[in-house]
């Protein structure tokens, strides 16, 4: 999963919550309720960056900045 804004992101279908682990000092987020085929889309789009600011953020799931990861 190369990409230059993404250093990981994983997904809990029981509760359908995707995190993402960001480059540099961004920070780790978890966004929730999450749908099954949106993290699928997500992790087969060829730019995770382009995906994230075009199509994911604009959904504006709810989600929490991780502090203790």
């Amino acid at each position: 999963m190369p990409s230059s804004v993404i250093a990981a992101m994983s997904y809990n279908d029981e509760t359908r919550t995707l995190t993402i682990v960001y480059r540099g000092k961004r920070g780790v987020y978890r966004y929730f309720e999450v749908p099954p085929e949106e993290f699928a889309a997500f992790r087969s789009a060829p730019s995770k960056g382009v995906y994230l600011n075009e199509t994911f953020k604009p959904k504006q799931y709810r989600y929490e900045k991780r502090h203790d990861i």
